[in-house]
């Protein structure tokens, strides 16, 4: 007879156990004596979230501007390279004589004028 009330006061226990846990009993009691340190679990997963969100959009960004810096690199040689074409001294000759201008290129040395006062 013992052995059976041994039996029957285990299975309460586990059926009370169990039906504890299943109503939320024995998680929200260990939640609330812990409650600090789940809210610094919290907010370190939290943290964590807006950090690394932080750091992809820095990523996007940098890719952007590198895309903008090549095509900028790209135009400037495109601009530097017409330059030096549109002065060549040829160039600027047919220029000259295209617009009609009355313009000549110089046959002697050009030389500097010295005025006394």
């Amino acid at each position: 007879m013992e052995g059976e009330g041994k039996d029957k006061s285990r299975k309460i226990s586990t059926g009370s156990f169990l039906k504890e846990l299943i109503s939320g009993g024995i998680p929200s009691r260990i939640i609330l004596e812990n409650i600090w340190y789940v809210m610094l679990l919290t907010l370190l997963g939290a943290v964590y979230i807006a950090n690394r969100f932080h750091a992809e959009r820095i990523t996007r960004d940098m890719q952007g501007l590198r895309t903008e810096v090549r095509e900028l690199r790209a135009q400037s040689l495109s601009t530097s390279a017409e330059l030096m074409f549109i002065s060549r001294q040829s160039e600027v000759y047919r220029m000259v004589r295209e617009r009609g201008l009355d313009l000549e290129e110089l046959k002697t040395p050009a030389f500097k004028l010295i005025v006394d006062n």
